[in-house]
């Protein structure tokens, strides 16, 4: 996962940005099209468009627009098959969903996954700001390095309940 600007568009060399390494960064149809590719390993837009379709109808056209945006980003690679591309995610779909929750966890819970879990527990009552503050500057929870520089929505889901946790009153 250390480069992800494997590109085989020759045109536009000089254009391609770095890539973007932060799955919070995509535009919700980019993250609908790696949600479609990532269990099909490798696709073609046909093939992305079709899948997709089933829960979100989109023009041929538009798809295409968005796998090259992605291509371009580096997010996804892609080669060169008779008339059609074929695009492979670069960024696993674990990968993607550590880097999401790394992003959260370290944004709106001050790097402290037990705040994260206490609010997962607790989803009625959001945590007093002063305890994400004390935890904040505490250092608690894991190091997460999480490069996202946009505002897109993501939803998280738990395997199963979280464990209560007491954060002390000062």
């Amino acid at each position: 996962m250390d480069d992800l600007a494997t590109n085989s568009s020759s045109s536009g060399a000089a254009k391609l940005r770095p890539p973007r390494r932060a799955v919070l960064d995509l535009a919700p149809l980019e993250l609908d099209c790696m949600n479609t590719l990532w269990p099909m390993g490798e696709g073609t837009v046909r093939e992305i468009r079709d899948r997709l379709a089933e829960r979100l109808p989109r023009a041929y056209t538009t798809i295409m627009t968005i796998m090259d945006r992605l291509s371009r980003k580096g997010i996804v690679e892609r080669r060169k098959s008779g008339r059609a591309y074929i695009y492979r995610a670069n960024l696993s779909a674990e990968d993607a969903r550590s880097q999401a929750l790394g992003h959260v966890v370290e944004k709106f819970f001050g790097g402290s996954k037990d705040l994260l879990l206490a609010h997962l527990g607790n989803s009625q009552t959001p945590p007093a700001p002063r305890a994400v503050a004390a935890s904040a500057g505490s250092g608690g929870g894991g190091s997460f390095t999480a490069t996202a520089s946009g505002s897109s929505a993501t939803s998280v889901s738990t395997a199963g309940p979280a464990a209560p946790s007491t954060l002390p009153e000062k």
